[in-house]
């Protein structure tokens, strides 16, 4: 006999066990990390200082839970980006869809745009597990990553966290998380070497770039000791307060229909253009 519409059936046989240190639920209490969800949680774990705990599994010093929370400020909202707008522009088209508008501002999450922050932390990452032992003053940092430009220079790589479109003259996020981090006794090597590129670079590009505010934080994270894989992701939790304030404003002071009319008013039919391939193929 099937169950009635919108009950879930009990498994057949001998439950399987799936051991999870995240949350769990019985009849009477939740529990999440170990601990009483509602009693030792809610109202005593702030959210950032949570997120970092599901991350790691370990529960962050202050200092570490101050960090943190300055990177997910630091990435939270940049205006008018592509993440911003499409948003906007998806809650146009979707209104009744809220969980559309937001994932489609998280999906331009990418090589551009708050994925630079894993790409950055990555890369430092990878540099500092050459085998060697760290460097031990500013100038040994200095010929690390001066070594290290050059190599990138020479594959004719990007150096991800170098350069900004805006802030040309240097990201004012940048120099306050570098002061965060040293204030907190968090300015570890991923840091270290990210000043270092930022001191050095000009000697081998000809010209000075910013330290931009997602590779320091992509930095910061990875001094922190949170798994690289998720480096981008906590970009993405960060920017999802964003999205909702775009969200929120939206509602308040539309301009999403204003930049589709524009878009659509101002198209202009050209002729077709054949795809070419270069004469790969003949």
């Amino acid at each position: 006999m099937s169950p009635p519409r919108g009950h879930l059936a009990e498994p057949q046989g001998s439950p399987r066990e799936y051991p999870t240190a995240l949350g769990a639920s019985t009849r009477e209490t939740i529990t999440l990390l170990g601990h009483d969800l509602a009693r030792d949680v809610m109202g005593e774990v702030g959210f950032g200082e949570l997120a970092f705990w599901l991350a790691a599994q370990r529960r962050p010093s202050p200092g570490e839970a101050r960090v943190f929370e300055a990177v997910l400020a630091a990435l939270a909202d940049h205006g008018f980006t592509p993440t911003a707008i499409v948003t906007r522009l998806t809650y146009l088209s979707a209104p009744d869809s809220v969980q559309g508008a937001l994932a489609a501002g998280l999906l331009g999450g990418g090589s551009r745009f708050l994925g630079v922050t894993e790409d950055c932390g990555r890369f430092l990452h990878e540099t500092l597990a050459g085998g060697d032992p760290l460097p031990c003053d500013e100038a040994a940092w200095d010929a690390l990553a001066l070594e290290t430009v050059r190599a990138r220079r020479e594959r004719n790589e990007l150096i991800p966290g170098l350069g900004h479109h805006v802030h040309k003259d240097g990201d004012p996020r940048t120099d306050r998380l570098f002061e965060i981090a040293g204030e907190e006794g968090l300015h570890g090597p991923h840091l270290e070497l990210f000043a270092a590129i930022g001191r050095v670079h000009p000697q081998v590009l000809g010209r000075t770039l910013p330290l931009n505010g997602a590779g320091v934080c992509g930095a910061a994270l990875a001094d922190l000791g949170l798994p690289l894989e998720l480096l981008r992701a906590f970009a993405l939790l960060a920017r999802t307060a964003g999205l909702i304030g775009q969200l929120a404003e939206e509602l308040r002071r539309p301009v999403a229909n204003e930049i589709f009319l524009s878009v659509d008013r101002g198209n202009r039919s050209i002729p077709p253009e054949p795809y070419s391939d270069g004469g790969l193929h003949g």
